[in-house]
């Protein structure tokens, strides 16, 4: 597409359009009556002013006379008035067509050429509206917030092309380094660098751990490229996120047997959990923040606190660790794609930096918000809801 193109798709009024219409729509002038008072105005006011100027005239000629009237004075007058009739009509007729006609042709020729302007591609050519309240002023609101809204398309268009290139610089870096790693070992390999067995084996474990960080990488990617992509299905279930994660909780503290972790689900009871959810997508997010809580928790002693409260229409989860937190500037850019925190940038964490923006998109794709709060070296807590069922928080 040329850099000055815009899309422009079929634009529907919005509500603060039709909220402006409906509020003005009883005390507007519309062009509508607009035409029928202009053409009231030619039948009555060429009579009125022919009836002035005839009275005016005649006075002027006839006043001063004294007795009877001139005959030749008063066929001059009735010669003339056939000519001034006629002068009458075409100019209140003229006056009057072309005030209406400049009324509406005037904003028409500005939405005109702001429609040009816009087709080339300049979207900071602002419509006039005025204060007059009829049709062509309400076209020329919806048109300005057309403009506005192709605007901030523009805008985001210009942005995800920039995520994209992004995108890409951040892909070719994560594949890039581990790949010159597996290149470096295999060319140990074959230079004999790898004379013992301990080293053979130890060059082809690192080999092993590289493949694998890519595969991982690339399957991020694709999941994160699909959630990307408009109309993603849903299977929503209900489901109690109480039981949800007594049962996780469980089968992880099955799979940290011998780490020093300290698991806890915290909820009110007498509450309501239930869910819409997909449970396979809600498994990812789930698994996602609860490996970057691993990831950066403390030496010794780990602590990972899952809290549920349960609002009216959403619940909301909270996971919380007391790892290495981060700082408040860095809160914000948690979610962001292939973001990672000064403390994460080592070989001992890695990871694909599109953990946490996987969680966003899904959560935002069940309808619900997500968020971090926490402070350097004061853990981290990663909150995200998701609604009831209607009929669930109906009984709330």
């Amino acid at each position: 597409m040329h850099k000055d193109s815009v899309r422009i798709e079929p634009y529907i009024y919005s509500e603060e359009v039709f909220v402006f219409i409906i509020k003005n729509r009883g005390d507007r002038m519309s062009i509508k009556k607009r035409l029928i008072l202009s053409n009231i105005g030619m039948v009555l006011l060429p009579v009125l002013l022919f009836l002035l100027l005839e009275i005016i005239i005649g006075y002027v000629l006839f006043y001063p006379v004294k007795g009877s009237v001139d005959h030749e004075d008063l066929e001059f007058f009735r010669s003339i008035r056939i000519y001034l009739l006629v002068g009458v009509l075409v100019l209140t007729n003229g006056v009057l067509t072309f005030l209406v006609s400049k009324s509406i042709i005037a904003p028409l020729l500005r939405l005109k050429n702001a429609a040009n302007d816009i087709s080339r591609g300049n979207l900071d050519t602002q419509i006039e509206v005025t204060g007059r309240k009829d049709e062509l002023n309400e076209l020329a609101i919806a048109f300005e917030m057309m403009r506005e809204r192709l605007k901030e398309a523009d805008a985001m268009q210009k942005q995800y092309e920039e995520n994209q290139k992004e995108l890409i610089a951040s892909i070719s870096h994560d594949l890039k380094t581990p790949l010159t790693s597996i290149k470096g070992y295999i060319r140990g390999i074959s230079d004999g660098v790898a004379n013992t067995p301990e080293k053979l084996a130890r060059y082809l474990g690192t080999i092993e751990k590289k493949t694998d960080d890519m595969e991982a990488l690339i399957s991020e990617l694709l999941l994160y490229s699909k959630l990307d992509l408009p109309n993603v299905p849903y299977h929503l279930r209900v489901m109690d996120l109480a039981s949800y994660f007594d049962d996780y909780l469980e089968e992880l503290r099955f799979n940290l047997v011998g780490q020093p972790v300290n698991l806890c689900l915290e909820c009110e009871p007498n509450h309501s959990y239930r869910v819409q959810a997909d449970r396979e997508k809600l498994n990812r997010v789930i698994g996602n923040i609860v490996q970057n809580s691993l990831k950066y928790m403390k030496e010794g002693k780990k602590e990972l606190v899952v809290r549920l409260s349960s609002k009216e229409e959403y619940v909301t989860v909270e996971i919380q660790d007391n790892g290495t937190g981060v700082s408040p500037v860095e809160l914000p850019h948690l979610f962001d794609r292939f973001y990672r925190t000064d403390i994460s940038r080592n070989s001992a964490t890695g990871g694909s930096g599109l953990g946490l923006a996987i969680v966003k998109k899904i959560i935002e794709g069940h309808g619900g918000t997500v968020w971090a709060s926490g402070g350097d070296r004061q853990g981290l807590s990663i909150c995200f809801t998701l609604k009831k069922g209607e009929a669930d928080w109906k009984k709330s």
